[in-house]
């Protein structure tokens, strides 16, 4: 004869299934809103970001204007010299790896090691996902948001997408943002024909946008202008 579940039982086995079904429904919903959202910027600019807003509300704090320069550019109106120049300045991989580059991410990880502070190994993808989709900051639980965004992207957007966003809200100065924006404010030209000297300075100051200004380069931004030219040269012509 089968044993009756004791009421304790039975109440902490309902409460278990339950917890698990709402589990089950949250993740299911999660996941088709974030999907939505992805194909909906596949097609759709992004009109503004979490660092925008923070940016903005950190400048009413301290007593200045809110302030969002920005400026969409397609990918085809996009200057090729600063396409190849993110390229060659940020990740060199970015057409052949599916979002992230295990190579960057080892050889930081072991500079890291050793105690030599390099930037970690972010792909085009990554910082692009962090910049449209996430809030600033650092941490694994962001880290874990990055990589299933990057994924989404990468499977649902194009190349040419992922570098057109990248340009177009990526940080570039003081409540500037995208390639546009920034060119306008530094060269006082579009950022659909940069010469590769400018687009690679551009790109040179990314780390540290608002300390660093293509206006007065540091011996440090001339330097990272170089490399990147070097790059640029080694690439020869890419194809999207």
């Amino acid at each position: 004869m089968a044993k009756k579940k004791s009421p304790a039982k039975s109440k902490k086995s309902s409460f278990f299934s339950k917890t698990l079904t709402f589990i089950r429904k949250a993740v299911i919903i999660y996941i088709c809103v974030t999907v939505a959202w992805v194909l909906l910027y596949r097609f759709i600019n992004p009109p503004i970001t979490w660092l925008m807003l923070q940016r903005g509300i950190e400048r009413k704090f301290d007593g200045k204007e809110w302030k969002i320069e920005k400026h969409w550019l397609s990918f085809d109106e996009l200057s090729n010299n600063l396409k190849l120049a993110a390229m060659a300045g940020e990740d060199a991989r970015f057409l052949q790896h599916w979002g992230f580059d295990l190579q960057a991410i080892q050889k930081a990880y072991k500079k890291n090691e050793q105690g030599k502070k390099v930037r970690g190994g972010s792909t085009i993808s990554q910082q692009t996902a962090k910049n449209v989709f996430l809030w600033p900051g650092r941490s694994w639980i962001r880290k874990g948001f990055e990589a299933y965004f990057t994924a989404l992207i990468e499977i649902f957007w194009s190349k040419k997408r992922i570098m057109e966003v990248y340009l177009n809200v990526i940080e570039m100065g003081d409540g500037i943002y995208g390639a546009d924006a920034a060119t306008q404010t530094y060269y006082q030209k579009p950022a659909t024909s940069l010469s590769k000297g400018e687009a690679a300075m551009l790109v040179a100051i990314l780390p540290l946008p608002l300390h660093w200004t293509p206006k007065h380069p540091t011996r440090y931004n001339y330097y990272k202008q170089r490399l990147i030219l070097r790059n640029m040269r080694n690439m020869g012509k890419v194809k999207f």
